[in-house]
């Protein structure tokens, strides 16, 4: 039988086909005709065939070039097989399939003519490294995941190709769309390649301008203020807004709109927005064009209630806009959101608030209608708690101002939400998650949690402005055995203080809403004045004592907490620096150091009245609260006095991470002991208020407030010149505290970059105004002589001033007797100065008698004259401003104030920076 060609069967099945059409069309054309075409014969049939050309067959397969391969491998990716015909197409549809697993290159297929078919190949390199240089902002940790190339892979073009433009993205992403990425393959032994990926970052393209186009209304500033993108000015050389961001442009059209939208412009749209980049690649030129349309007006504001609890005049009337204002698109969202909280807080959880909107183009106005949807009142079916693992579910649930059956009250759920996040155990930002609850008039209320820790350990050693160097270790508990409760144990160690404490704070005794803790603490300060360059420290006083505190809710927002504290103070002075004759000299102390030393118990009692509504006592933006406190102290002991002190913060969140806070304190002490005497205040040293840094940023540590100052003469008293040093590195500068402080702050603080929130830096602006005052004026420490002529009138300076004469006192030995020293050849020759209780001749022991008629000079202790000014005791402001910024660094918190005074008065301190690293702030 002859084989028939796919060729020839197809045109014999034409010609049948063709032979049908032609006797359907005579035998429906003529009805009459009874002829038909005889059928063809075999021989025919077949001549074709025997005309066919016989197609080759594969006689033998060889494989030539591998290494690693197996020939039978390298077979299996092809469709040629020993023993069945081949052709032109079938041996490239070889050549194609053995590219395509990428394992191997065909470089030539002979045979072809004979039957025994050679493939001859060269096998792809096993890659060995994959390098990458000249990548400085890009890391090797961003890049190697995505990519595909690896060791030990097959290396290929078309995965190097696509690597780079894998790396080229990645860049762009950046905004670096001038990077350039050249590959190189450096050939090995074994038929090994490294892969060098050469990359030429190039810079960060920036948005060198944004054109806007069809604004009339708003100038192009206004309208990129509004904007997320900003263009690149050197002042801008710190924002990450400069770069270019595909989704930052659409988002800053968003942002037009919006803005737009709140001024009334109901029709405003982007037309377009276009990014160009530049023929360098460097920066991009984007260009809106935006149709503003005209402004308009709200026309009547209605509220239609299906909420039969809804007084609707009433409710449309507390709108914080009304018919005749700008249309402002904002203060409509916030309507809906107010009216939603209504609801919900008579109980209404589901409550539907569709704002209904009818635009008169003619008259240009809006007016609208808030249609309020019948809804049930709401119960809460139940409250689930999940995510607490240590945190017992009862620390949690007694947070919340509702319970399981109570009616839905979204103030009250709000609330809850506020109390839970100023524990400060879970993450930031927690809400309580509303769901439905099985039936319609049901919800249910979800706390899902996410603890972080609350358990604090610091070891830390730093410098600050305040104390120098310092060292620190405490361990603190803030959420123990889960049970919400603190305990706390700190050591501290500097050169302007020490102190040991153990705390413990039980929040809820005994299952009950009553605030329970303890304080015990020993603290040494020293007091210090600077001369020059050089600290010394006046006073020392040791304070060891313990300290009770109870609170008891009396609303949701008022507290009640009480307070006893019993305190054993002892002030010293150094005597060999302050002492004569173990006296406090006050010559050397001052009069008012010398009144304030020795040892007293405090006994004091003390009630305060709390106002707390913030939303977090971590880290507050809503909310104020304030602090009316009141101390007595004469509950035994040795000091009687009564002390209020007021505070009050407010905080604002202002949106898009701003926050504004006020604050203001003051406080008045009041003694109830007798007169100590003239010139000596009854309230004691350690008792009063300070004011200066670090709660006064702008003024140095007790910067502020009345002020002893010794200003000393010099020059010679006998010819005039005497006059007074007014260098203020030596002055000696003796701050008093007061009796009565305010202090007030005006603080915003300003949010940065993602990058910059996860470092924990957080910057604020802030002023402050305050002073400290009243104190009993104190008494001169000492008057000096006037100096007399040799007629004996008194004598005055140049400058008109009295001359004053030094005050001497004679040094004497242990016994009291005094001493006097002459001068004296030594064995060596030298001149040489000895001491003696003679005053004339030598005796070397005293008592013995005195040898030789030499007179000699009395052995004196001499202070030069001075001048003592008392300052600083008013009530006018003093006021700073300045920038701060506090950070988390890895050596620990760190905050840095630069504040400068721009209102003193005589004797305050200003003091430009303050820093402390390595201590809590």
């Amino acid at each position: 039988m002859t084989a028939i060609t796919a060729k020839n069967f197809g045109a014999r099945a034409t010609a049948a086909l063709l032979t049908g059409t032609m006797l359907s069309g005579i035998v429906c054309g003529t009805a009459q005709a009874q002829e038909v075409t005889p059928p063809a014969t075999e021989a025919q049939q077949t001549a074709p065939a025997q005309q066919q050309t016989q197609q080759p067959v594969i006689k033998s397969l060889t494989i030539e070039g591998t290494q690693r391969l197996e020939a039978a491998t390298v077979l299996s990716y092809t469709r040629l097989r020993v023993g069945q015909p081949y052709d032109n197409a079938s041996l490239d549809q070889a050549i194609k399939d053995l590219h395509a697993s990428d394992l191997m290159t065909v470089e030539s297929i002979s045979g072809a003519e004979s039957g025994h078919i050679v493939i001859h190949i060269r096998e792809n390199p096993i890659i060995n490294r994959v390098l990458l240089e000249g990548n400085k902002h890009l890391k090797e940790d961003k890049i190697t995941p995505e990519i595909h190339l690896a060791p030990r892979q097959i290396f290929t073009r078309a995965a190097v190709r696509a690597d780079v433009a894998r790396i080229v993205e990645l860049y762009r992403r950046q905004g670096r769309f001038a990077a350039v990425v050249e590959p190189q393959m450096v050939q090995l032994d074994q038929n090994r390649v490294d892969v060098v990926f050469e990359i030429t970052e190039g810079p960060k393209s920036k948005v060198r301008q944004i054109n806007i186009i069809g604004n009339e209304e708003f100038s192009d500033g206004e309208l990129r203020g509004e904007m997320a993108t900003k263009q690149a000015r050197f002042w801008t050389i710190l924002s990450s807004n400069t770069s270019y961001d595909q989704d930052r442009l659409a988002y800053d059209q968003q942002k037009l709109r919006q803005f737009y939208l709140t001024e009334g412009y109901a029709d405003f749209r982007v037309v377009s927005a276009i990014a160009e980049l530049t023929p360098d690649k460097r920066d991009f030129i984007i260009t809106y064009v935006v149709e503003e349309g005209e402004r308009y007006k709200f026309g009547p504001v209605t509220v239609d209630s299906a909420v039969r609890d809804f007084d609707e005049d009433r409710v449309a009337a507390s709108l914080p806009f009304g018919e005749g204002d700008w249309y402002n698109a904002q203060q409509v969202e916030d309507a809906v959101e107010q009216l939603s909280e209504l609801a919900g807080a008579y109980g209404y959880a589901f409550a539907d608030v569709q704002p209904e909107f009818s635009r008169d183009a003619e008259t240009r106005t809006m007016s609208l209608n808030f249609h309020i949807a019948e809804a049930n009142r709401t119960y809460i079916e139940r409250i689930e708690i999940t995510g607490n693992t240590q945190t017992r579910d009862e620390v949690i649930r007694r947070e919340f101002r509702v319970a399981e059956g109570d009616a839905f009250n979204s103030f009250m759920v709000r609330r809850s939400q506020d109390r839970i996040n100023s524990l400060g155990y879970f993450q930031e930002g927690f809400e309580i998650e509303q769901k439905p609850g099985s039936s319609p008039d049901r919800i249910v209320l979800g706390a899902n949690v996410e603890e972080r820790p609350t358990g604090e350990l610091t070891l830390s050693a730093g410098f600050s402005s305040l104390e120098r160097f310092l060292v620190s270790a405490s361990i603190r508990q803030r959420n123990f055995r889960g049970m919400g409760q603190t305990l706390s144990a700190s050591v501290d160690y500097s050169s302007y203080s020490k102190s040991v404490e153990l705390g413990f704070t039980e929040p809820y005794l005994f299952d009950h809403n009553i605030a329970l803790g303890g304080t015990l603490y020993r603290r040494d300060l020293n007091a210090f004045n600077y001369i020059g360059s050089d600290r010394n420290t006046t006073y020392s006083q040791v304070s060891t004592g313990f300290q009770i505190v109870s609170g008891i809710p009396l609303t949701e927002y008022w507290t009640l907490s009480g307070r006893y504290n019993f305190q054993l103070d002892d002030v010293t002075l150094d005597e060999a620096t302050f002492y004569t004759d173990g006296e406090c000299d006050p010559l050397k102390a001052g009069r008012y150091y010398c009144d304030a030393i020795g040892e007293r118990i405090t006994s004091l009692i003390g009630l305060s009245l709390i106002f707390d509504s913030l939303n977090s006592r971590i880290r507050p933006s809503a909310g104020h609260r304030l602090v009316l406190g009141l101390d007595f102290a004469g509950l035994g002991g040795d000091v009687r006095y009564v002390r209020g002190k007021v505070d009050f913060d407010k905080y604002w969140s202002l949106g898009s991470g701003f926050i504004f806070s006020t604050s203001a304190e003051g406080g008045y002490i009041h003694s109830l002991e007798d007169s100590r005497g003239e010139g000596i205040d009854p309230v004691r040293i350690t008792d009063r208020f300070w004011l200066g840094e670090p709660q006064f940023r702008g003024f140095d540590i007790r910067g502020v407030g009345p002020r002893v100052q010794r200003l000393y003469y010099s020059g010679d008293p006998s010819d005039g010149s005497q006059a007074l040093i007014t260098d203020q590195d030596r002055i000696v500068d003796d701050a008093l505290g007061g009796k009565a402080y305010y202090l007030t702050k005006a603080e915003l603080e300003i949010p940065l970059g993602a990058g910059a929130r996860e470092m924990g830096l957080r910057p604020s602006i802030f002023v402050q105004a305050g002073a400290l005052f009243n104190m009993t004026r104190p008494r001169p420490t000492f008057t000096f002589e006037q100096a007399t002529g040799p007629g004996g009138e008194l004598l005055y300076n140049d400058d008109g001033s009295p001359t004053l004469l030094p005050y001497s006192t004679p040094v004497t030995d242990a016994n009291g007797n005094e001493l006097y020293y002459n001068t004296y050849t030594n064995s060596e020759g030298a001149e040489a100065v000895r001491l003696t209780t003679c005053s004339v001749g030598y005796a070397a022991d005293p008592g013995d008698p005195c040898v030789g008629s030499a007179s000699n000079t009395a052995y004196l202790n001499t202070t030069q004259p001075f001048f003592e000014r008392y300052v600083g005791d008013t009530a006018r402001p003093r006021i700073t401003v300045g920038i701060g910024v506090n950070w988390n660094s890895p050596f620990g918190p760190l905050r840095l104030d630069i504040a400068k005074a721009i209102l003193t008065q005589p004797g305050d301190d200003p003091k430009l920076v303050t820093f402390n690293v390595g201590t809590q702030f």
